[in-house]
């Protein structure tokens, strides 16, 4: 089988040798050939400044410290050199913080900043610019529409990836090969999903973001932990393909954190990083022996992979261990820096002598399809998508309802004197800057959400801004520009008791049309400056403040200081309430005073007593000229353009990639080996033993018709969870092991369009706990970290967790030693006042980032601890280390039932009890670890010694959806 796989012919999982999945299946996907590109690197260098910035160097003269006189500089990336040829898999392996994704990033031209430093050589075949070659990048996280299904995620990408001259029956054709290649055929009618509306699994989902990048037929093809959030048995499937697709001609490089033993037979060639240096670069072949003659054999019946990233990381558990291993670590740097320095190819090569700063060109390629085109696809996408979301379309309807009513009821019925006509100004303020604000922070926070997919696709090539902003408006023009302001207008002008002549109706219409584009465009002026919520929501506030100081309703604008008076001519809402005050009180009448009010004086109008009556002293008192209508809408218009094109520029010049703003100077996980947990006896802890009797789950959807579906989650099964071990659920992407720990923790709320339907019960002791009860004694640990504080450090995140979770009887010094007794316990002590990071600051490493998520979770002291995930995303060693602090947990009385996804094979012996669910939530084994393979052993499936047991178990109950006879013969199986 190794040779077989070394050819490149992917044999699969060690099992039974008559198993049709193990046999090679090539679905030609109708792409047309790829022009073979080679990728060689030499000496790539990545450093990043650092020294403290001008901020923190201008706090450290306050507070008398020294700040460095020179930069501090830290090497992200050593003088890694590689050559990964043309129809090739090429992986890219090591620790946590090793460099993988930097790497990566470098060779793809997504990493930029002014912190930065770049140097070495990267040529594509013969060219240094990554713009000249078709190329696509499949990131870690994936951004795809929520509330578009798998088929049509790839059909509109299709249409805007294959232009013409490839016909619509071709572009569906492509979709259902790729759907069928990637093994997507169950899930192609199932809608994306998002954290709050379930749909596909986190393998379907990465499936589809592969598909999609496929669509472009790529000659290099990058791919970000391609395998985080997959089962073993879909992560082999997937690398499978990538084999496959490789031996077509592509290029493909990934990085991984723990591939099984049969994906590491898949790779041709291999980059193994420690702390950002290379300590093997070459083919795949070569690699164990290289690693042999210095005297590190691979020991029987382990992982290759997990070997080798153990192999290239610190220990830093013990003094004695971390000594040990930097001082193994600097002897492979050494041994392969000579390697490399006797062989001339490595140094010279095509690539030249001396390294020299990369040129990041970002550039964006070909574009793909006409304007026209672009425009057709993106609209109609954006068109779906918004009658799909519920806070789209009827979002937006409901607000200018909702809004209209409550203010039209405040300003009810107006009359004429004196005190109605101050009102009047009121309400007119209220239309004209009210109404848009709402608009305003309601379209910037969809932009943040929505530009994400803009930025992807506008990096790809395959979209441009134009078409992105004409689609969107295009797209909402009659189901939000239009009936939102029109649906506003008509409630909220009668029921104030606004005049009711229909130009003068019309004239407040197109007023209110005109706000509705200029906050939505205004929003995207926003967005495209900062693309987070928090940044584009504080430059729209800041903006809206301006519009409120010049309006001309708080501060007559004539009264303004003549040295900021300016600002009424830069605030769209001088010329919106101006317009409207126009329209009311001068615009619609031949009588030079205006409209005449209800003046009590007997001499009506022409009596001196009633001018404040009239509609021509209400303009002068606001500062307005009498013929203030139509100069005041072109200036709107104005507005409109300006914003709408300001948006355009920088959308389309301001550099979007991955920005490191500052980093911690160092890489190590200070929470390894540092825990303090004690395993506790059942007189000192009252254990509970959960049992799932007869459980089961169905959704049931409800779309606008009223019409119902159901769907099958999670069939009837009956299991135990025990305290003291670690509790295990197994299953392939699609099984339900998510949707189960969310019921079990009462996660699953229904909806207007859903509704979870269950049976059977989970009992504490044999006893059926209450809502409250089970909130009181369980705990849930999320897959991902976002709950972190990126800004604050470890001890500070969980200090304020304590004060927020832990009971109110407890005092503030109690809640603070629990907080110090829980990061002691979980061995954060070393990084505790480090901050916990983010995508722009450098913090604590992932594993560290996993640990803090689990203390925040066990303040509370909880008796079951549930966890999703908990080593997803994690290189195999951390991964180990997260294991150890979890099995520690369990004994010291706790019940821990967690999901996991790809074991390491020296993990399994500490499975206490298994639940292996099937796809579509099918149980196949429940019980004792140790039991599992005996049980499949007498139905006639025995375990090769040479394989891992959860690898073993998860290929033996996986469907294989890329092919009929597959499929067949596994779904029998």
């Amino acid at each position: 089988m190794e040779k077989d796989l070394e050819a490149g012919s992917p044999s699969g999982p060690a099992g039974s040798n008559k198993d049709p999945s193990t046999e090679r299946i090539e679905n030609d996907l109708s792409l047309h050939a790829v022009d073979p590109v080679s990728v060689h690197v030499r000496n790539l260098s990545v450093d990043i400044d650092v020294s403290p910035g001008r901020f923190a160097a201008l706090s450290n003269v306050f507070k008398r410290r020294q700040t460095p006189s020179t930069k501090l500089c830290k090497n992200i990336l050593r003088d890694v050199s590689a050559n990964m040829p043309s129809g090739s898999l090429t992986a890219v392996l090591g620790g946590s913080g090793s460099g993988k994704t930097t790497m990566l990033h470098a060779l793809s031209h997504r990493i930029s900043g002014g912190r930065l430093q770049i140097k070495g050589n990267i040529h594509y075949n013969k060219d240094t610019q990554l713009s000249n070659i078709r190329y696509a990048y499949v990131m870690q996280n994936d951004v795809l529409l929520p509330t578009l299904t798998v088929r049509e995620t790839l059909l509109y990408a299709a249409e805007l990836r294959l232009p013409p001259p490839t016909t619509s029956t071709e572009r569906r054709q492509v979709v259902e090969d790729v759907i069928l290649e990637l093994g997507l055929k169950e899930c192609a009618d199932t809608r994306i999903g998002n954290d709050i509306h379930k749909g596909c699994s986190g393998g379907e989902k990465r499936r589809t973001s592969l598909g999609v990048q496929m669509l472009a037929n790529p000659s290099v093809l990058f791919l970000d932990e391609v395998t985080t959030g997959l089962d073993a048995a879909s992560a082999f499937q997937l690398v499978r393909t990538l084999k496959l697709l490789a031996n077509k001609g592509r290029t493909i490089i990934v990085t991984i954190h723990q591939p099984r033993s049969e994906i590491w037979g898949l790779f041709d060639g291999l980059v193994l990083l420690s702390g950002g240096a290379a300590v093997y670069s070459g083919s795949r072949e070569d690699c164990l022996p290289y690693f042999e003659g210095l005297g590190f054999p691979l020991p029987a019946f382990v992982n290759p992979a997990e070997f080798l990233v153990d192999l290239a990381a610190i220990d830093n558990r013990s003094v004695d261990l971390e000594q040990e291993s930097t001082a193994r670590v600097e002897a492979l740097r050494q041994a392969w820096r000579k390697t490399i320095a006797n062989k001339a190819s490595w140094i010279v090569g095509k690539c030249g002598d001396e390294p020299a700063a990369i040129n990041i060109d970002n550039g964006k390629g070909q574009r793909l399809g006409n304007l026209g085109r672009q425009i057709r696809v993106l609209s109609a996408r954006t068109l779906k998508t918004t009658y799909r979301d519920p806070m789209g379309m009827s979002g937006s309807l409901i607000e200018a309802v909702t809004m209209a009513i409550i203010t039209g009821w405040i300003f009810l019925n107006l009359d004429g004197s004196l005190a109605g006509i101050r009102s009047r100004q009121g309400a007119l303020y209220t239309a004209a800057a009210l109404q848009g604000y709402l608009i305003l922070i309601f379209e910037t926070y969809r932009l943040t959400i929505d530009i994400k997919l803009f930025d992807r696709e506008y990096a790809e090539g395959v979209t441009n801004v134009s078409s992105f902003l004409i689609s969107r408006r295009l797209a909402r023009l009659f189901v939000e520009d239009l009936p939102v302001p029109l649906l506003y207008s008509v409630i909220f002008y009668f029921m104030v008791g606004f005049d009711a002549q229909a130009d003068q109706f019309l004239v407040f219409f197109a007023i209110n049309l005109l706000m509705q584009y200029i906050a939505v465009n205004l929003a995207m002026l926003c967005v495209s400056v900062a693309r987070d919520f928090a940044g584009a929501s504080l430059m729209g506030n800041m903006a809206y403040t301006i519009q409120s100081l010049g309006s001309g309703y708080f501060v007559q604008s004539n009264q303004i200081p003549v040295w900021v008076r300016w600002i009424k001519y830069t605030a769209y809402v001088f010329y919106g309430f101006g317009a409207m005050a126009a329209n009311e009180f001068v615009g619609h009448t031949s009588n030079p005073a205006g409209t005449i009010y209800d003046c009590p004086a007997p001499g009506g109008a022409s009596d001196p007593a009633c001018e404040e009556y009239t509609g021509a002293y209400v303009m002068r008192s606001l500062g307005f000229p009498s013929n203030w209508i139509w100069r005041p809408i072109i200036a709107l218009v104005g507005f409109v353009l300006a914003f709408y094109l300001g948006a355009g520029i920088i959308l389309r010049y301001k550099t979007v990639g991955i920005g490191i703003s500052r980093a911690r100077p160092t890489e190590v996980d200070n929470s390894l080996g540092k825990e303090d947990l004690t395993a506790q006896s059942l007189d000192e802890r009252l254990r509970v033993t959960v049992s799932l009797e007869n459980y089961s789950l169905d959704i049931e959807k409800r779309g606008w018709t009223l019409k119902k579906s159901m769907k099958s989650i999670l069939k009837r099964f009956n299991t135990v969870f025990e305290p003291g071990v670690l509790n295990v659920i197994m299953g392939p992407s699609g099984s339900g092991k998510t949707s189960l720990l969310n019921l079990m923790a009462d996660r699953l709320h229904d909806s207007l369009a859903t509704s979870y339907k269950t049976t059977g019960n989970m009992k504490f002791d044999n006893t059926v706990p209450s809502a409250e009860v089970v909130k009181s004694m369980c705990s849930y640990v999320c897959q991902d970290d976002d709950a972190l504080l990126a800004r604050l450090t470890v001890r500070e995140n969980l200090h304020f967790a304590a004060g927020l979770r832990l009971p109110t009887h407890l005092s503030k010094i109690e809640k603070r030693q629990r907080a110090e007794s829980v990061l002691l316990k979980l061995g954060l002590k070393d990084c505790a006042d480090n901050l916990v990071g983010d995508d722009l600051v450098k913090g604590i490493s992932g594993g560290e980032k996993r640990r803090v998520t689990i203390a925040i979770q066990i303040l509370t002291d909880p008796r079951i601890l549930l966890l999703d995930e908990p080593t997803s995303g994690l290189d195999a060693f951390t991964a180990s280390s997260i294991m150890t602090v979890l099995k520690g947990l369990a004994e010291e009385g706790r019940t821990l039932i967690l999901t996991i996804h790809q074991a390491r094979s020296d993990l399994f012996t500490h499975f206490g009890n298994i639940l292996l669910l099937a796809r579509g939530g099918s149980p196949v084994f429940a019980g004792k670890g140790s039991s599992m393979l005996p049980h499949f052993a007498s139905l006639g499936f025995h375990c090769p010694t040479d394989t891992n047991p959860a690898d073993f178990a998860l290929d033996l109950i996986t469907v294989n959806l890329q092919h009929a006879t597959l499929e067949a013969s596994t779904r029998e199986k």
